[in-house]
């Protein structure tokens, strides 16, 4: 009974077994169904968002390329300065078409979706093509009109580091976006393989319900396959894309600019790589830091609390920054600092993008050293002439008064200093020309130690009474040919450094000449040395001292020209010259000049000046130079007829040529320039005795085709006059 009992609840459990069996298979293959469905609908998310997010990021990289474009190499500001330079057709339509393109590429880039703070980027990258365009009629007027570059350029130039640094700010904003949708993407990758993994576990819990499930498992496996097959294709597409990315980053480390991106506490968190070329910094030496450190105590404290004010409001600064570098050497840098904003405007970082002015500036410096001497130059050809008109009238009159006034006394005493200070003032004009001009005059045999002493007899008399002067001369008879007025002014402008380097507390001051023989050759020369026991120079200015315009004086007492003008006139004499000082103890200037084995032509004598007889016509605009040379012609023995009209004068020549025994004119006057005073004299009568003279040197004219058989420099030297003139009026 109890077995049929039994086996009569057989079936019952075998059913009750069938149906646990039945509803765990249906459980079973239910929840293989459903977590199949759900891991297959999950892959197929993560491939269509992978596929739209990778059409969205080819198309903005791609228009971001063709707006990089237009701002690089062989784009719309490069055609257009290649249009401003050179006056190229062919770069105007380039330009026309460029415009164009650029205006389509930034409203597609519009139209894709672009957020506030893209469009606030493309809007300062049009402003500046929009300036470029506003200044295209400018450069095609020049274009027509032939204008010179410099001026177009000045006309329209635009500053374009805004559009740059927008665009640099354009791509780290797009290359963001592209790396927060790739962490989207591979979080769902994640999670993907994360529901895959539950399902592997619950289908192992039931291995006795495998053989039911086979089926199912072996279709999700292969789906599984496949999807992971495509994922992989499309990782490796990522890892291009990164690489693509890298191209990007190297092109901004590699840009001509220097950028360094700060947080709102001014924490340096990148710098690219010409950042670090300027500043001599590595991104590993600066990360973390702030910029204090390349400051160069330029700018005061209250300055940078205005600029980082200003950034905060969130408004852009622009400037020019003296840095300092790591080696402590200073550099120029224009700046343009902006802040950049997320998407909800809040300020999250500060970027700064420099250009290195420090070589512009540099450049700018050597302008301006250049304008200051041709301003010297200037100067000294508008003065020179008035200044030795003056002088020639005092020369003359003085030797006059001279002729007339005692051999002894006070009296001519007084007119020997002022025909000395009269020609140290026209040694001072021979200076300015010197540095300024360049011009030279004759060189002749010239006994050293006779210019020697007269600088050492002109400084005793000038400088202060403590001071003591010697002369030291081994040789009386080493000759030099040299222009002597030019000697003169580097022995006495070394010596009158030496003695304002001693100063007012006294010292001495040593001229030495002696002979030496240099080099293989064994080449004579003469050593000039002016010595004295003041301060010395110190090491660091030992090497600026001949430079123009350096001078250690306090402002407004001193030039900076004086030894400069010693070391271009001791160089157009064939020498050199060199220095020799120790702090503290002293400095000497040493000259060496070559010696010359010519013989120096004997002096006039003072005062014993040639008469003679004739009628000479004096042809100069000064009144006041024409009336002294008269005069000393006439007490010469000369009838001079004088004209201040270099018209009126070649009338009178005109009506009688032979009437004048000689002809003297000044080469500078308006109206009738002396060159063509010149050339009527010498078409009347070839052979009339013709005498020229200037305050200026007369280049680029030909003395013996013009029929100029004498040239005086003024201020003329009355014995100068006075022996021209007996020479020429007794040529036959």
């Amino acid at each position: 009974m109890a077995s049929s009992t039994d086996k009569a609840k057989l079936p019952v459990r075998l059913v009750l077994s069938g149906l646990g069996a039945a509803l765990l298979l249906a459980v079973t293959v239910l929840a293989g169904v459903y977590l199949g469905s759900q891991t297959q609908q999950r892959f197929q998310d993560v491939g269509q968002s992978w596929q739209t997010f990778t059409a969205e990021a080819e198309r903005r990289g791609a228009l971001l390329s063709r707006i990089r474009g237009h701002l690089g190499y062989g784009g719309i500001i490069h055609n257009f300065k290649n249009y401003v330079l050179r006056q190229d057709q062919r770069y105007l339509d380039n330009l026309n078409l460029q415009f164009k393109d650029f205006e389509n590429t930034v409203d597609e880039y519009r139209k894709s979706g672009a957020t506030p703070a893209e469009l606030d980027y493309l809007k300062s990258i049009e402003d500046t093509i929009a300036l470029y365009r506003s200044k295209l009629p400018i450069a095609q007027q020049a274009a027509r009109e032939n204008w010179p570059p410099a001026r177009t350029d000045s006309l329209v130039r635009v500053d374009d580091t805004g559009a740059v640094t927008a665009l640099v700010a354009l791509e780290a904003y797009w290359w963001n976006k592209h790396q927060a949708s790739t962490k989207d993407i591979a979080r769902a990758v994640d999670e993907g393989e994360t529901l895959v993994t539950t399902g592997f576990r619950f289908l192992a819990g039931l291995a006795f319900v495998a053989l039911l499930l086979y089926g199912l498992f072996y279709l999700l496996q292969a789906e599984l396959r496949q999807t992971i097959g495509m994922l992989s294709n499309e990782l490796r597409e990522r890892r291009i894309a990164e690489h693509e990315a890298k191209k990007f980053q190297r092109a901004v480390d590699q840009s001509p600019a220097t950028i360094i991106m700060t947080d709102t506490q001014g924490n340096i968190e990148y710098v690219n790589q010409k950042f670090c070329d300027l500043t001599e910094y590595s991104a590993d030496e600066v990360i973390g830091k702030t910029p204090r450190l390349l400051q160069s105590g330029d700018v005061s404290g209250d300055g940078y609390v205005a600029l980082r004010q200003q950034l905060v409001r969130g408004e852009e600064w622009r400037g020019t920054f003296r840095n300092k570098k790591k080696s402590g050497e200073p550099y120029w840098a224009k700046t343009a600092i902006l802040p950049l904003r997320d998407d909800i405007g809040r300020i999250t970082h500060f970027i700064g993008v420099g250009e290195d002015q420090t070589e512009r500036r540099k450049a700018r410096d050597h302008i301006h050293r250049a304008q200051r001497i041709e301003a010297v130059s200037m100067l000294a050809s508008g003065v020179a002439h008035d200044f030795n008109n003056v002088l020639t009238t005092i020369l003359g009159n003085v030797h006059l008064a001279r002729l007339d006034a005692p051999d002894k006394g006070d009296f001519s005493e007084e007119l020997e200093q002022i025909e000395v200070a009269a020609k140290r003032a026209r040694n001072l004009v021979g200076q300015i020309f010197a540095f300024a001009r360049r011009q030279s005059g004759e060189a002749v045999a010239v006994r050293v130690n006779e210019v020697v002493e007269e600088v050492t007899h002109l400084l005793q008399a000038s400088v202060q009474p403590n001071i003591v002067i010697t002369c030291q001369v081994e040789h009386t008879d080493m000759v030099v040919k040299v222009d002597p007025t030019r000697l003169h002014q580097v022995i006495m402008n070394l010596s009158s450094n030496a003695a304002e380097a001693i100063g007012p507390q006294g010292g001495r001051i040593t001229l030495k000449v002696e002979p030496r023989e240099h080099g293989e050759a064994a080449e004579k020369q003469v050593l000039i040395s002016v010595r004295d026991d003041g301060p010395g120079i110190p090491d660091d200015l030992k090497s600026k001292i001949f430079d123009p315009f350096f001078t250690t004086k306090t402002a407004g007492k001193g030039t900076g020209l004086g030894l400069s003008v010693v070391a271009n006139l001791v160089g157009e004499m064939g020498g050199q010259i060199d220095v020799a000082s120790v702090f503290g103890q002293g400095t000497t200037f040493t000259v060496r000049l070559p010696l010359s084995d010519e013989t120096v032509a004997p002096l006039p004598v003072s005062g014993d000046l040639p008469s003679g007889t004739g009628e000479i016509l004096l042809i100069d605009d000064e009144v006041e130079v024409a009336a002294t040379c008269a005069k000393l012609l006439r007490r010469l023995g000369y009838d001079v007829e004088v004209f201040n009209d270099p018209l009126n004068a070649m009338q009178v020549y005109k009506s009688d040529p032979d009437r004048f025994a000689l002809v003297i004119t000044d080469l500078v006057m308006p109206g009738l320039p002396g060159s063509e005073v010149c050339r009527i004299v010498r078409d009347l009568r070839p052979a009339c005795p013709l005498v020229a003279y200037s305050a200026y040197q007369p280049d680029g004219i030909d003395f013996d085709k013009a029929g100029i058989m004498r040239f005086m420099h003024k201020p003329i030297e009355p014995a100068q006059l006075a022996r021209i003139a007996s020479e020429m009026t007794n040529l036959d």
